[in-house]
């Protein structure tokens, strides 16, 4: 089939999950309402957060911030799915699927980078109490997260422009239901050596180096627990930490999947990874730090409390009602 350069080709076909027409429906009833509860959940922890004096700590500066990519991430993907599956269609134009290249890796890379501030967080908190104030100070906790964020914007950068020297044929099919990075390169029709050099070193880069961190500062805390002669003491630590932990189990669990097999027969697999760690993840953040953490839920009541205290949201919901 004949090869076009890049800047001519009109579009892509997204494969999506499902071609059965029965399916579709429930897809996207299904889609959609995890889209609008993993915003309303997200957006409830940064409102709680923001609005409760008592949040304005670095471990939940850090949570807010999860949030608010939690919910760039999913806007990313979901918004142009529905769209296909309403209109029963699987176009997806060249620009839009760099667009969606570029931003999954910056917001995929800053979750990574910020579930790893937020061990150290915890770290800092457990091992060197006196000095928490100190090490993790607000101006040091936003430069780091700025610092992050440049990073990440130049990594995703140099991804789009790789990409932007390979050459597709017209109608080329993703078999997935967003552009992945990877899934993109797969289908290119040129030598792709050094895109998958640059992509397997810097996503071992950033996801090994962040992890060994993650690691060597659980392995801190647990020491410094098994120190500590108070079982309420321990219980106290520990709890700070569980919510954390299982945010952690979840992304790194399905999202070192979707890069370490990439194998065309595990095509599937992928996707069901992609979908834990794009979908699932996010949608599930806001209720695992809600279930687990007394302080967020204390939060969210006050917030919920004083919304629905406030005349003028009563007067609205009677004029709904």
């Amino acid at each position: 089939m004949e090869t076009e350069n890049d800047t001519l080709i009109p579009e892509f076909l997204i494969v999506g999950l499902s071609d059965n027409p029965e399916l579709q429906p429930i897809l996207f009833g299904l889609f959609l309402s995890i889209y609008l509860v993993t915003v309303l959940g997200n957006l409830l922890i940064i409102l709680a957060v923001s609005s409760n004096s008592h949040l304005h700590t670095p471990m939940y500066f850090f949570l807010s911030n999860l949030s608010f990519i939690d919910i760039c991430l999913i806007s990313t993907t979901i918004p142009k799915m529905l769209v296909n599956v309403y209109s029963q269609r699987k176009d997806i134009s060249y620009k839009e699927c760099l667009t969606q290249v570029y931003f999954l890796a910056t917001l995929v890379g800053m979750d990574n980078f910020l579930l790893t501030l937020m061990a150290y967080d915890r770290f800092v908190a457990i091992c060197h109490p006196l000095h928490y104030t100190v090490i993790m100070s607000p101006w040091v906790c936003t430069l780091l997260v700025l610092i992050f964020w440049i990073i990440m914007f130049w990594v995703s950068l140099t991804h789009i422009l790789l990409l932007n020297e390979l050459k597709f044929s017209r109608g080329t099919e993703i078999p997935h239901f967003f552009c992945e990075l990877a899934q993109v390169i797969k289908v290119a029709n040129s030598d792709t050596h050094i895109n998958n050099v640059f992509m397997y070193v810097l996503t071992s880069i950033l996801a090994v180096i962040p992890m060994i961190g993650i690691i060597m500062s659980y392995s801190q805390i647990i020491s410094s627990l098994l120190r500590m002669s108070s079982t309420v003491s321990k219980y106290k630590a520990f709890s700070t930490c569980g919510s954390h932990l299982c945010v952690v189990s979840l992304f790194y669990g399905s999202g070192l999947a979707v890069y370490f097999s990439s194998s065309v027969s595990h095509s599937q697999r992928r996707m069901n990874a992609s979908l834990m760690y794009t979908v699932i993840s996010p949608m599930l953040n806001p209720f695992i730090y809600c279930l687990r953490n007394k302080d967020v839920k204390d939060a969210l009541g006050e917030l919920v409390n004083r919304v629905v205290s406030c005349p003028s949201v009563l007067r609205t919901l009677r004029q709904i009602l």
